[in-house]
């Protein structure tokens, strides 16, 4: 199965033109679980696109530190990453289905352990998707695009890492302008801590 092209930094990226999936943990060795079902992410996209018949690039964002927002106190610091899928020139086709899609990154959070027993509890893997070109969803499975998607600077960060002059769903303003408003007010979320790059996610800030 082919990985996918990257991302060029060249090319110009539209929300309503892209699907974007956010990817954390914070059990275990989260580092570990975010490299091994890479591959395994690229592969459902694939199987997902596949009646799209076009090319799919892919946009990896580099791994951060973050910290713990919301949920229960004394959770070990999370590990974050945003992928973001583009298409090559001339697919113009809608994306399939966004239903369709969660339910295939649902599965992959299943063969990690995944276990909604907490809100906002600790978690062996997340995989939430944040928009899905330009469609919009509102129902108890799933909410396009993602509600809290503007107020996360752990999802922000990874964004504007990736896209920096990407505009975000619900606003006007680019990746990298959010997240510098959202560091910006009064006690805000740490800033992310970009990690280094490594074997299996050579992405680095």
């Amino acid at each position: 199965m082919p990985s996918g092209d990257p991302v060029s930094t060249t090319q110009v990226i539209t929300t309503e033109a892209s699907v974007a999936i956010a990817l954390g943990g914070n059990l275990g060795d989260p580092i570990a679980t975010l490299t091994a079902v890479r591959p395994m992410l690229i592969r459902e996209l694939h199987g997902w696109a596949a009646r799209a018949a076009t090319q799919l690039l892919l946009g990896w964002s580099p791994l951060f530190r973050t910290a713990p927002v919301g949920g229960p106190p004394g959770q070990p610091p999370f590990v974050n990453g945003v992928l973001l899928v583009g298409r090559a020139a001339g697919g113009r086709e809608p994306w399939p289905d966004a239903l369709a899609l969660l339910g295939r990154l649902q599965g992959l959070e299943a063969r990690f352990g995944r276990q909604r027993l907490e809100h906002w509890g600790p978690r062996s893997l997340d995989l939430d998707l944040l928009w899905c070109g330009d469609a919009r969803c509102s129902s108890p499975q799933l909410e396009l695009p993602h509600p809290r998607l503007r107020q996360r600077a752990f999802v922000i960060g990874p964004l504007a890492a990736t896209a920096a002059q990407l505009v975000l769903p619900g606003g006007h303003q680019t990746a990298a302008a959010l997240l510098a408003e959202l560091l910006s007010r009064p006690g805000a979320e740490p800033p992310p801590l970009p990690l280094p790059a490594r074997e299996g996610w050579p992405e680095a800030a």
